[in-house]
Parts: structure tokens; sequence; C-alpha cells
């Protein structure tokens, strides 16, 4: 990518693509695992790779748009990506399913995702992971489970941060 850096545009703000995913990839991923190439399956599946965060229904319509295909068919390839394993959901925080695509050498899904309360974006957090002792019969369960951690990302905190010494400046003003 030449040290440039692509962004898609979602209303909850930007996030980075990482791997663009060829269209003919794409079709071939998609033909290897029993479907049919359609024009909006292949969107949603390049979608998906090029980002580096898990994507709600409600992001993927937002960055795709809705002027060719409807939301409900861009959910119906959500979940069909699922069915054959080139996706998976990796949150659920607040009932809202999230997906990313899943890549050839993907193992369990074994990190924390982390959900901003204030904007509701959803971050992987492949630095953290769960360490320590485990008994070998919760191996399997651990491999299917999801650890979520909720607080307030970076940019809210930021944002917060920001009103807060808005309005201390305007106290002191006042004061004068």
């Amino acid at each position: 990518m030449n040290g440039s850096s692509l962004h898609l545009q979602v209303d909850k703000g930007t996030f980075p693509v990482v791997a663009e995913l060829s269209r003919d990839d794409a079709k071939e991923q998609i033909r290897a695992a029993g479907l049919r190439a359609t024009a909006p399956r292949v969107a949603v599946l390049r979608l998906l790779a090029s980002t580096d965060r898990p994507l709600s229904h409600t992001d993927v319509v937002e960055a795709i748009g809705c002027t060719d295909w409807d939301q409900a068919t861009l959910y119906r390839n959500l979940l069909k990506l699922v069915e054959v394993n080139l996706a998976r959901v990796v949150s659920k925080v607040g009932g809202v399913s999230r997906y990313e695509a899943r890549g050839d050498d993907d193992g369990a899904h074994l990190h924390p995702h982390f959900s901003c309360r204030t904007c509701g974006c959803v971050e992987c957090l492949p630095d953290a992971k769960l360490t320590g002792p485990v008994h070998r019969r919760w191996n399997r369960s651990l491999e299917t489970s999801e650890l979520q951690l909720i607080g307030d990302c970076p940019g809210c905190l930021a944002t917060q941060k920001s009103k807060q010494a808005s309005g201390a400046r305007k106290r002191t003003k006042r004061r004068s």
C-alpha cells in the first residue's frame, strides 16, 4: 500500500483499510466455499477483509450504500459468509452482531474487543491476550467464547477532556 493510508468513511468515523482483497480473489474464495459469487456477496467480503475492526450490519450498509442492494440483501450475505466460514461474528456487544472476514491462517479469535459506551464503536484488541493456566477441559469453551471490555474509547475520552478544559476556561473568564 506504499505507506499511504486508505480510509472507508462511515458515519461513526473512518477505519483504515488494512489489506485489499481483489475482486477476483473474493470471487475465488466465495466459489471455493460453494457459493455463487454475486456482486453484493463479493462487495461484503471485500469490505470485511479490508477493515481492521469488526463491522455491524449498519456499518456494512453505510460503507457499501443501499443504492444497488437493499439492507436485507446485505444482511443475508453477511449470514451466508458466516455460514460457509468466510466471515465470523466476533462481537455481540449490546445485542449487535459485528463481523470480520476469516483469513487463511485463522485459528480461534482469541483476543478481546473494546466497546465504547459513548460512540458505540467496537475495536479489536489483538495485543491484549487472556493468559494464565487454564485446565485443558476449558480449551474448546475458550475457543468459542468472547471477552468484551466496555468503557470510553480514546477518541471519546479526548473529546470529554477537551469539553472539560473548555468549561474550566469559561468558568475562569466569568470570575475575572
